[in-house]
């Protein structure tokens, strides 16, 4: 890729992540649908030229960026990501495959660090997120060399876009000088693909930024952790932690190895990656992950007082000898029952997810639980019952919680999915602060167990239900049969973040990096229901366990969710505060509508659409801020597995090309 001052060109990409990779490597592959992948170019091809911005890395974005700290894992298997769509996604173009992240990281990347890396990664491997972003940039170096497109990478941010005359779009680019006049690139089409959005300082945010000045305090605020400022974070002192999710697991790791501390063997005080080999962040993503680890100070710590609403972090995943996991086969709630609810609904959005696909998950989530039960240790269960008997229970019981909980003889062994993300209230130890960290210990024992075994434990089983029971949600919501109301509401509220602390967890290393810390008192969990605030010039504190615990610093890892109406992504603002896009409205029950936290775009060609309803065929709107119409785009794309995401960039791909038609004379593909 080439450098050059911005100009004229014949599409421009905004956003320089995956998704933008995908949309040229499906130029390439429309270019040359009869060539292999990794043959050579075809200099008969016209150069396409495309410009592609972005504010952190073209070919990686933010996300990926590949000068962040190799502390940062993606929380996927390495098996599970491609850029290259194969013939279970669904596209017009021709597929062309191409090597996934594995296959790549067997052919030696050509980054020194990245080929390093590389060494030993296997499909139930864990890459740093700085690894999956050298993939993405020699899988676009690649691309534009085998479609003869000409990548143009433009490091800025995007503010605007304008339409100077008919037929054309400009991109308008912040001044890197007060005063200077603005950068502009001009292309017949756009295609917006900026990812995950950040989102606008909150109230309560400026509130505790306005604190910290005022008062000499230490505050992170929520964001990308590889943009933030850790230095800051005191050493050997209180640190409240607000948010017990994905991003908390990168602070753990950045403020306990990030500062030389060290995981370690327990019985031989050796660092280990569990096969013996040396680890310089005490990993352990296979069988029996962290079973012994202990964790080594520096001193140069801090001590973490983590809470959330839940109460709890995300769980883990599990640890596994051999490949992936097969897929959980749900037995009540299966794929002919939604499918079943679908042609009820017979195309109108009349389905409530809490009253009719709540229950189907809730009895499937329970199933798991017993099931798992009965399989491992029946004696846990009042009656000898089979799996088929549990099922014919389950599906007839008008409460599923309580059938589990008369069959099991310790409470303890019963399970509430409604409840599977936090303490159970049902349980005094889980609000008592004296018996708090007697409970905290048998939960660390539930997730050691849940991880190391997830073959067995039941804790786990409801995990990979869950991750098998959120793409069925996602099938219905794609077959647009969800009430909006009910999809804002319950699905928003509910259903996803419950999906998420289950199903979206870390790799195994980082929940055993995790217990470990526990065990060692450098994290304590503060409860359910955390809340902070500024008092007499301090952070404090409140659970439904502890009163008040005071710090002079104060940690918020919340994550963004993309959602567009506080994003602080300016050229979104500049489109939907000037009326030329518009948030999509979900159709209710009702025959009302309400507005989704995504943008409007046409349901085929993804063209944006304004608050009068017309469709700019100019503008095309990928992935996150998109995601009400294009379901499932926010998730990478896997081989062997339909996906939202690549089947989006072959529709920008044709749409780039079928612009051009009338500059080239060129063979349609």
């Amino acid at each position: 890729m080439n450098e050059r001052e911005p100009a004229s060109f014949d599409a421009v990409i905004v956003g320089g992540g995956p998704r933008a990779v995908a949309v040229v490597a499906r130029l390439a592959a429309r270019r040359r649908p009869d060539a292999p992948w990794g043959s050579g170019p075809d200099d008969t091809l016209p150069v396409l030229s495309v410009a592609v911005v972005d504010r952190v890395e073209v070919g990686a974005g933010a996300t990926w960026r590949t000068d962040q700290s190799p502390l940062l894992l993606n929380n996927t298997w390495a098996a599970r990501t491609t850029v290259h769509a194969d013939a279970t996604t669904p596209m017009t173009g021709p597929v062309v495959t191409g090597p996934d992240l594995v296959d790549w990281a067997r052919a030696e990347p050509l980054t020194g660090w990245a080929r390093d890396e590389a060494r030993g990664l296997g499909p139930g491997s864990y890459p740093t997120r700085r690894l999956q972003g050298a993939y993405y940039l020699e899988q676009l170096d690649e691309a534009a060399r085998r479609g003869n497109v000409e990548v143009v990478p433009v490091h800025g941010t995007v503010v605007d876009v304008r339409a100077p005359r008919a037929g054309l779009r400009e991109v308008v680019l912040a001044s890197a000088e007060p005063g200077a006049s603005a950068a502009t690139l001009t292309a017949p089409v756009v295609v917006l693909a900026q990812g995950m959005i950040q989102a606008r300082r909150s109230p309560q945010t400026e509130r505790f930024a306005d604190a910290a000045r005022a008062h000499g305090l230490v505050y992170v605020e929520p964001g990308m952790p590889a943009e933030r400022d850790w230095a800051a974070v005191p050493a050997g002192e209180d640190v409240l932690v607000a948010g017990l999710g994905a991003n908390f697991f990168d602070v753990l790791a950045l403020l306990t190895v990030g500062r030389g501390g060290r995981f370690v063997d327990a019985r031989t005080g050796l660092p280990t990656d569990g096969s013996g080999r040396s680890c310089d962040d005490g990993g352990a993503d296979g069988p029996h992950a962290g079973d012994t680890l202990r964790y080594v100070p520096s001193g140069a710590e801090p001590h973490l007082l983590a809470g959330s609403r839940r109460g709890l972090p995300y769980r883990g995943k599990g640890a596994l000898a051999d490949g992936l996991p097969a897929p959980y086969v749900a037995r009540i709630a299966t794929r002919e029952r939604f499918a079943a609810l679908a042609e009820r609904a017979a195309g109108r959005p009349v389905l409530d997810l809490a009253r009719d696909v709540w229950p189907l998950m809730s009895a499937e989530l329970v199933l798991a639980h017993l099931i798992a039960l009965a399989e491992h240790d029946p004696s846990a269960l009042r009656a000898d019952v089979t799996p088929d008997e549990l099922v014919r229970r389950l599906a007839a019981a008008t409460d599923p919680v309580r059938e589990a909980a008369d069959l099991v003889r310790d409470p303890a062994d019963a399970v509430d999915p409604a409840r599977a993300d936090r303490p159970p209230l049902v349980d005094p130890a889980a609000v008592d602060p004296k018996a708090w960290p007697a409970w905290v210990e048998g939960w660390v024992r539930a997730e050691q167990e849940s991880v190391s075994s997830p073959l067995t434990s039941p804790r786990a089983r409801v995990n990979q239900a869950m991750e098998t029971l959120r793409g069925e949600v996602a099938r219905l919501t794609r077959a647009g049969v969800v009430d909006g109301a009910s999809l804002e509401a319950f699905g928003e509220g509910v259903l996803i973040p419950l999906g998420l602390a289950l199903a979206s967890g870390p790799p195994p290393r980082r929940t055993a990096q995790l217990l470990a810390l526990v065990r060692a008192g450098v994290v304590e969990l503060l409860g359910e229901g955390t809340t902070v605030e500024v008092v007499d010039g301090a952070f404090v504190a409140r659970s439904r366990v502890h009163d008040a615990v005071r710090t002079r610093a104060l940690i918020e890892t919340r994550m963004s969710r993309g959602a567009v109406s506080p994003t602080d992504d300016p050229l979104l603002r500049a489109l939907l505060d000037s009326g030329r896009a518009r948030r999509h409205p979900l159709p209710t029950a009702t025959g009302s509508t309400v507005p989704a936290e995504s943008l409007d775009v046409t349901p085929d060609g993804f063209a944006l659409v304004d608050d009068a309803g017309a469709a700019d065929d100019h503008v095309v709107v990928l992935g996150i801020p998109a995601e009400a119409v294009q379901r499932g785009s926010a998730i990478g794309a896997s081989p062997g597995v339909p996906s939202p995401l690549l089947a989006g960039a072959d529709v920008a791909a044709a749409r780039i090309l079928g612009a051009l038609d009338e500059r080239w004379e060129r063979p349609r593909s």
